[in-house]
Order: structure tokens, then sequence, then C-alpha cells
């Protein structure tokens, strides 16, 4: 079982991979399926890394939405169907700069 640094390594790699390809222009995003299903694909990994993460580490950080975390990687997952492009694009760039600065802190207290 992957403990909870594994974990946030996890996120720490998604995002990094995420900000290697996020076009600043969300036209060529719609433009490109493999891009958007390269997004989607991390935005899942952070999900599902976040979900994995014990009770007591997301009770020690509320300051960081682990359960919207969850929520968008099951949306992602079992509602495909039903994905808002704007909640995407807005999780893309605005959500995942500070997610990555926690992550950053969290793993420093834990030591790493």
């Amino acid at each position: 079982m992957r403990d909870d640094k594994a974990r946030l390594g996890d996120i720490l790699e998604a995002i990094g991979a995420i900000e290697r390809h996020h076009p600043k222009d969300r036209s060529v995003l719609e433009a490109d399926e493999m891009l958007q299903v390269w997004l989607l694909h991390h935005l899942q990994i952070i999900g599902e890394a976040a979900r994995g993460l014990t009770e007591a580490l997301k009770q020690r950080h509320p300051e960081v939405p682990w359960a919207e975390l969850s929520a968008m990687r099951n949306v992602l997952v079992h509602q495909y169907f039903g994905i808002d492009s704007e909640l995407v694009w807005q999780a893309l760039r605005q959500d995942l700069s500070p997610l990555k600065a926690s992550v950053l802190a969290i793993l420093t207290e834990l030591g790493d």
C-alpha cells in the first residue's frame, strides 16, 4: 500500500505533467483531443491520490480541498459525459498552483 508521501509525490508528478503541457490559450485545448485526454488523465491521478491519503493527514491540512479533488476525479471517471469544460479549465488555470504549494509544504513537514 502506498503511504502519504508516495501519494503526495503522485500529486506533484501529475501537476508537473500538466504544467509541461498546459496550453495558455483555451482554444488550443479545445482543438486538441489528445491534449484534453492527457490533462484529464492527470487530473484523475491527482484525485485518486488525494482519495487515498490517510484521514489523519487530510484532517491536519483542512486548507487543501481533498474532498473536492476526489469528487472531480469521480466526475471525470464516472460521469465523463457530464464534464464541465469551464470547471476543468478553471481548475487547470487557478487551482493547481496553490495545490502544488500546499503539497510541497506538507512534504516538507513530513520530512521529505
